[in-house]
C-alpha cells in the first residue's frame, strides 16, 4: 500500500532500525497531487467560515472527549462543507482538501492544539479516505 506523507517526503518504514523507503512511490507524483490539492486548498480556504473552525477549536479544547469523539466531529464538519462543494469535484477529494483546510485553520487559530489536530486529521483520513489516496496515486502513476 502506498501511503501519501503531509510533509511531501517519501513513504517508509523502520526495518531492523533503518529508515527503508518503499520503493514504489515516485516523489514527483507526489508533488504533483500535492500541488493539485494545494490549489484547491487555497480556494476553499476562503470558503470556510470561522465559526465552523471555532466550533472544532471548541471540541479539541475540551479534555473529556475522546479521540474518536474528535475525530467523529471533525469529520461531520468535513462532510457538512463538502455537501457545498461542487458536483464537478469528486467527493473524496474535497473532503480530503476540506480536511486538511481545517487543520491548517484550527492549527492557526490554536496553535498549541496542532499536535491533537494533526493525529486527529491523520486518524480521519486513514480511516475515511485512505482508499481514495491509494486509488489517485495510482491514477497518477499511469
Amino acid at each position: 500500500e502506498v501511503e501519501l506523507q503531509t510533509d511531501g517526503n517519501r513513504s517508509g518504514h523502520l526495518q531492523n532500525g533503518e529508515l527503508v523507503f518503499d520503493p514504489e512511490v515516485n516523489e514527483e507524483i507526489v508533488r504533483i497531487i500535492a500541488a493539485q490539492l494545494a490549489e484547491i486548498g487555497d480556494q476553499f480556504d476562503k470558503e470556510i467560515k470561522a465559526g465552523v473552525v471555532n466550533d472544532l477549536v471548541q471540541n479539541f479544547l475540551n479534555e473529556n472527549l475522546s479521540g474518536e469523539e474528535i475525530t467523529r466531529r471533525m469529520s461531520e464538519a468535513v462532510e457538512g462543507l463538502a455537501r457545498a462543494i461542487p458536483s464537478d469535484m469528486e467527493r473524496e477529494k474535497a473532503m480530503l482538501v476540506l480536511a486538511m483546510v481545517l487543520t491548517k485553520k484550527i492549527a492557526n487559530t490554536m496553535p498549541s492544539l496542532l499536535q491533537r489536530v494533526f493525529r486527529t486529521t491523520v486518524n480521519y483520513i486513514n480511516q475515511q479516505l485512505h482508499n481514495y489516496i491509494v486509488r489517485m496515486v495510482s491514477a497518477v502513476k499511469q
